[in-house]
């Protein structure tokens, strides 16, 4: 990461999020403040396709349906790990919740600047925790930044697993899995490739990913991600893939499932509960 330089990763993301307001009619994800975040700023150097466009936007609403049973439940903290460009904290009306957005410093820097310029304000209720995931302790700054860790919170990771080295993205879990009940863990991953044809494509987006300075550097087999989480302490796992992600939320706009395309074979999201 650079100084006043996004993640190149969040900036595709967020592109996705906003090109899916027009080019889908925001059929799966409502975001009316994404495009203002983005407006005027170079690309990405990664394009997004349709298929990583709608699980970009699927991933996002699964998570937030989540928060929102949560919230219902009596949960009032939401942790988003890895937070990019994500503008849930500024336009849910979930009443009394505390959202936490945690980041790289330069990203989280350079999204500040841009929510200023685009006369985005912060609601009280946002919280920004600059985190180096590979060097800093969440711990501390959490609760620096006022996380109550004797009170339940749903922790939102998307984007970020594959990125982590597998000791990095299992310290998280192992913080996440000794907060209080009923915390929970929404994140997504990618599983290894199991045919040739797969593996060329997988590795294909990994060189490019990697010339760029974001590496991939974690896969889990759904199997053995359960049982290490199992390990953890999470009771009750859920584990979709990304292609049955979106035909849950597009109705008819896809049938993924039938013909899974290959930006989506390695990808799959999980609910993870305390």
């Amino acid at each position: 990461m650079e100084e006043g330089v996004p993640s190149q990763t969040a900036l595709a993301t967020a592109r996705a999020r906003a090109d899916h307001q027009v080019l889908d009619r925001a059929a799966i994800l409502d975001d009316p403040f994404v495009e203002r975040l983005i407006r005027g700023v170079q690309q990405s150097v990664f394009a997004s396709d349709r298929p990583r466009r709608l699980f970009f936007a699927a991933r996002a609403r699964f998570a937030e349906d989540c928060v929102a049973t949560a919230h219902d439940a009596g949960v009032r903290q939401v942790v988003i790990l890895g937070a990019g460009l994500d503008t849930f904290g500024f336009r849910h009306s979930h009443r009394g919740l505390q959202t936490f957005e945690v980041d790289h410093p330069a990203t989280q820097a350079w999204k500040r600047g841009r929510l200023m310029d685009a006369g985005i304000d912060v609601p009280a209720a946002v919280t920004f925790v600059p985190v180096d995931f590979e060097t800093d302790s969440l711990t501390r700054a959490l609760e620096h930044n006022g996380f109550r860790s004797t009170e339940p919170a749903v922790f939102v990771w998307l984007g970020v697993v594959f990125y982590l080295t597998p000791d990095a993205a299992l310290s998280t879990l192992e913080y996440v899995a000794g907060q209080p009940h009923p915390t929970e863990v929404v994140f997504d991953y990618l599983q290894p490739a199991h045919t040739d044809e797969s593996r060329e494509h997988l590795q294909a987006r990994a060189d490019r990913l990697a010339a760029a300075g974001e590496a991939w550097h974690t896969y889990f087999t759904p199997d053995d991600l359960a049982r290490q989480l199992r390990v953890l302490g999470f009771t009750h796992i859920e584990d979709r893939s990304a292609a049955e992600l979106v035909d849950s939320y597009s109705g008819e706009l896809t049938r993924f499932v039938n013909d899974i395309p290959d930006q989506l074979r390695a990808s799959r999201i999980v609910r993870a509960q305390l």
